[in-house]
């Protein structure tokens, strides 16, 4: 696999990415993935890395980068996790694919790994018909259910007036309140507090963000356009019981998603564990999946009988 650091620029600010690529030229020009991080994740992620080996071993071209105001990307709001920004931000890295000549422009598909990472990937499928494919490994299909789900419900209503106190406080003071991300936005579960899955980015990543970005995430609602992707395929990866993005987020963009589509459950596993106990078995599904729908035909024939 070789590697390019590379820059291109989203609504004017320049952001930082990664192409993978494969370590033959045969098979030019190659398909593309693209993939923004997951919620709090950074492009220089080993865990990443490891998807992007696989990838690059099957001839694919895959590009990962900070989002705006994140990592080594530029952005006045640092921090900040507003998932339509970051759509804007994914749809400008396959722009940028399409103008480099290892790439073939009318083969590119989205993956993301992670809460909005996943739900990302669905996202810009659903309205970016450039995308031919998307993968959605442990993804959120509604950030109101997503955040929900993180606290009981005294806590929810609570949670939610201080949302509201809040965007009176922006209007009124010009500024909001700033929280802690693990807490005031998720809530880290005790496998999160404990995993190492992250330990090469950590110091890197912000602890503190606008409370606004959760008003951000509950009107974030991937499970409402997941059906514009077909007759494009997506595919959707969960685990059993997953205390970070409960399968039940999978489960409602599969379910709301037209044909071709798939889902795979894993079980006896957690959200950080599977890439320890799955992983080998998580790479096979994503190349697998990729190798069957990210295709272009120059002539496409509908019929009906």
């Amino acid at each position: 696999m070789r590697t390019e650091k590379i820059n291109f620029y989203s609504e004017g600010d320049k952001l930082s990415g990664v192409l993978y690529l494969p370590d033959s030229d045969q098979g030019k020009p190659f398909p593309g993935i693209v993939q923004g991080p997951g919620f709090l994740g950074l492009k220089d992620a080993k865990h990443y890395i490891m998807m992007f080996e696989k990838l690059c071993a099957a001839d694919y071209a895959c590009l990962c980068f900070d989002y705006r105001g994140w990592g080594d990307s530029e952005g006045n709001d640092r921090g900040w996790v507003i998932p339509k920004w970051q759509a804007e931000d994914i749809r400008n890295a396959i722009t940028y694919m399409q103008t480099r000549a290892e790439i073939d422009p009318n083969r590119i598909a989205t993956y993301g790994s992670g809460g909005t990472g996943g739900g990302n990937a669905v996202y810009v499928a659903a309205i970016d018909s450039r995308v031919k494919c998307c993968v959605s490994y442990l993804g959120v299909s509604n950030g109101r259910d997503w955040l929900h789900s993180m606290r009981r419900e005294y806590e929810w209503i609570d949670y939610l007036k201080s949302i509201d106190e809040d965007r009176k406080k922006r209007v009124l003071t010009g500024s909001g309140a700033i929280v802690s991300a693990r807490e005031g936005i998720m809530v880290q579960t005790p496998e999160r507090q404990t995993t190492t899955i992250k330990k090469d980015v950590e110091g890197k990543i912000p602890d503190a963000m606008p409370l606004a970005c959760a008003e951000a995430i509950l009107e974030y609602s991937p499970e409402d356009v997941v059906h514009k992707i077909s007759p494009r395929g997506a595919l959707f990866i969960a685990v059993e019981n997953d205390a970070v993005t409960p399968e039940e987020q999978s489960v409602k963009l599969y379910e709301k998603a037209g044909e071709p589509k798939k889902l795979v459950l894993y079980k006896q596993t957690t959200h950080y564990g599977i890439y320890n106990d799955y992983f080998d078995d998580v790479a096979a599904n994503v190349v697998d999946w990729y190798n069957r729908h990210l295709k272009y035909h120059k002539v496409e024939i509908t019929e009906k009988k």
